[in-house]
């Protein structure tokens, strides 16, 4: 009778905003989440829009900006890794405020450097916590979102990221040639400053970290009281993150190679490590390898890039709701083959023509797509309980890649090599992603998932 009354009093949190209905609450969660990411995605892509005329800045070659791109990547490698335990420790919106406060700190330092190498010392510390704030938000989102509008929800959020990565494009375009290369780390450092008291204040921190740390009850009541006013608490409860249907599981780094999840893990880690190093490698060196290779002005290709982004825009907010309908290890490959495809042509089509703005657009809704596609299945992948660290730690490998790559555009550019031979080498690393995610097992789903 005993354990039958304890049952009784257990409530499981996931199941229930599983069921929920969409409030304002879970609007104005989805458009903070948005707006960190936006500011998230405009400072890991800003410093490539400008780099040439930082490097000009400082009376040095595009090549030299290697360093800055470098230490910047090995710092959102760090910063990936760190993160997610930090999140278990100290919470999601803990971490994220943190994250956000600090990154803004070193952004706005960053135009009072001397030279490049203190450039790059800065945005390493900058990337550390950068990394910090894409999987605790989309954590955020996929634990508070009602499970049938999950994927629609994680695809809002990550077109937030994609939409700051291309505003530099506007800020390379308009800013930099009356105000210099100094404003994009104004801009920078100046939006996450603003946006971080309404981080602060309404924010929430995640019901199922709460309840796996032993938060305070009356905390874990407010918070489902804002997911569902009318929820019903009995007076003696005890609040379970995911589903007593479901075995415990271990925490950790560990609980993502256990048996039954090893073999995804490793495939979801080795795609993710070349498309976030074919994204850090086209990020930091587009501009610059049509800059150098073909003679394309900065602002004009900026412009170009500005409107393809629309093209990355309905590929971030199709892919979730993709992913709710058809296979990940099929939907996700045929993205990547067309990524590698427009990255081969981009090399043979002349810019400035219409063919060329079409090409463009097509990499965009791939490449965001795509990557929108693997933050979802990455998510889709994992229980409540270690989906903070599977996000962050495949985030951290593809960080890994992240530093790689770019060290093989500044080769690229040392060596004068043609422009269709770099892209050529460039859209190998989407197709290798996409011969691993064929490899992919089928995914099962969790109940608490």
């Amino acid at each position: 009778m005993q354990t039958r009354e304890a049952a009784q009093t257990r409530f499981e949190i996931q199941p229930f905003v599983d069921g929920s209905r969409l409030r304002a609450f879970h609007w104005r969660m989805l458009a903070l989440c948005t707006a960190a990411l936006f500011i998230d995605g405009f400072d890991i892509f800003i410093v490539g829009k400008v780099a040439p005329a930082i490097a000009a800045g400082y009376g040095q070659s595009a090549a030299a900006m290697t360093p800055v791109f470098l230490l910047t990547q090995i710092g959102l490698a760090v910063g990936a890794f760190v993160a997610s335990p930090m999140a278990d420790r100290f919470g999601r919106k803990r971490t994220m405020v943190w994250s956000v406060a600090a990154f803004a700190f070193f952004t706005l330092l960053s135009p009072f450097s001397h030279n490049i190498l203190q450039l790059a010392v800065l945005r390493f510390f900058a990337g550390i916590f950068l990394a910090g704030i894409l999987p605790m938000a989309v954590s955020l989102v996929a634990e508070y979102a009602p499970k049938a509008r999950r994927g629609l929800f994680i695809g809002i959020v990550l077109a937030g990221y994609s939409t700051g990565a291309a505003a530099g494009g506007a800020v390379a375009a308009w800013f930099l040639e009356p105000w210099g290369w100094h404003a994009a780390f104004w801009i920078g450092g100046g939006l996450p400053a603003l946006l971080l008291p309404l981080l602060v204040w309404a924010l929430p921190e995640s019901l199922q970290f709460l309840a796996n740390r032993g938060g305070k009850p009356e905390k874990i009541i407010q918070g489902l009281r804002r997911v569902d006013p009318a929820v019903q608490i009995p007076a003696a409860v005890t609040f379970v993150a995911g589903d007593t249907r479901t075995p415990e599981l271990r925490t950790g780094p560990r609980a993502l190679l256990t048996p039954e999840r090893r073999r995804t893990t490793m495939f979801i880690w080795a795609a993710t490590f070349l498309a976030m190093g074919s994204n850090a490698l086209l990020g930091a060196w587009l501009p610059s390898f049509f800059n150098q290779m073909a003679g394309v002005p900065i602002s004009k290709f900026a412009l170009v890039i500005m409107i393809g982004f629309s093209g990355g825009l309905v590929g971030t907010l199709s892919a979730g709701v993709l992913m709710d309908r058809f296979a990940p290890s099929r939907l996700i490959p045929v993205t990547y083959f067309g990524l590698a495809i427009a990255l081969y042509m981009l090399g043979r089509v002349p810019f400035g023509t219409l063919q060329f703005t079409a090409l463009i657009m097509f990499y965009s809704f791939c490449q965001s797509g795509g990557q929108a596609m693997l933050n979802t299945l990455q998510s889709n992948s994992y229980p409540a309980q270690i989906r903070g660290t599977g996000i962050g730690w495949a985030g951290g490998m593809g960080r890994i890649g992240g530093i790689v790559a770019p060290l093989l555009g500044g080769y690229m550019l040392a060596q004068h090599l043609q422009l269709n031979s770099t892209m050529l080498l460039a859209a190998m690393l989407p197709l290798g992603t996409a011969l691993l995610l064929l490899g992919l097992p089928r995914q099962r789903a969790t109940r608490d998932a």
